[in-house]
C-alpha cells in the first residue's frame, strides 16, 4: 500500500501564493507518477498537475502559467506551487499516485484551499 499525506493548505488573499505538499510513504515502487487534483463545491474532480519521476509535467489550461508542479523523489515529496490564486481556485486539493500497473489509484485525503479577500 502506499499513504499519501498533504499539507500547506489555507486561505489567502486573490493574488497570493501557496505551495502544497503530499509526501509519499509504503510500497513507493508502486507508483511512479504522482499529482494533484482539486474539487470544488458542487462540481467534479478535476485535474491539475502531473509528474513523472524523471519530471516530465502535464497541467491542466486553467492553472498553466500558474501553478508549478514538482517533486524530490530523495524525499518521496510532491509540491504545488500556486501562485496569483484566484477565487475560482478555491476547493480541496487531492494529492493522486496510480499504481505503475493501473490497478487502482491512490489519494491523500484532501487540503482545503480558499481564495478570498
Amino acid at each position: 500500500q502506499v499513504q499519501l499525506v498533504e499539507s500547506g493548505g489555507g486561505l489567502v488573499q486573490p493574488g497570493g501564493s501557496l505551495r502544497l505538499s503530499c509526501a509519499a510513504s509504503g510500497s513507493i515502487s508502486f507508483i511512479n507518477a504522482m499529482g494533484w487534483y482539486r474539487q470544488a463545491p458542487g462540481k467534479q474532480r478535476e485535474f491539475i498537475a502531473r509528474i513523472t519521476r524523471n519530471f516530465n509535467t502535464n497541467y491542466a489550461d486553467s492553472v498553466k502559467g500558474r501553478f508549478t508542479i514538482s517533486r524530490d523523489n530523495a524525499k518521496n515529496t510532491v509540491y504545488l506551487q500556486m501562485n496569483s490564486l484566484k477565487p475560482e481556485d478555491t476547493a480541496v486539493y487531492y494529492c493522486h499516485a496510480p499504481r505503475r500497473d493501473g490497478r487502482f489509484d491512490y489519494w491523500g485525503q484532501g487540503t482545503q484551499v480558499t481564495v478570498s479577500s
